[in-house]
């Protein structure tokens, strides 16, 4: 029996989900994995005079290493990682056998 697999990938701006999960029967199996990434910040640094103005930084990345406060501060606008918008990748995974005629 040749088991056949299908690749589903899907882009959300915000997810709650975990990020990884694994189902197994006796004729599929599938697994999802997601990666999260955090894009433009969005901190409107003229709210305390009632405008709008962003610093126009693109991505987030790390003061510091993982574990560390420094890690959820950007390098390159001093933001907290929370400013950033946050972009998660599901790429789900299924492998399955057909049923025999």
């Amino acid at each position: 029996m040749k088991k056949r697999q299908m690749v589903i990938k899907q882009r959300s701006r915000n997810s709650n989900t975990s990020s990884s999960w694994t189902t197994t029967s006796s004729s599929s199996s599938s697994s999802a994995i997601s990666n999260v990434r955090y894009v433009e910040c969005q901190k409107n640094h003229a709210a305390n005079i009632g405008g709008y103005a962003v610093d126009g930084c693109r991505e987030f990345m790390a003061a510091g290493v993982e574990g560390t406060v420094d890690a959820l501060r950007c390098a390159a606008c001093g933001c907290h990682r929370n400013f950033h918008r946050k972009e998660v990748d599901t790429e789900v995974v299924c492998e399955y056998s057909p049923p025999n005629a």
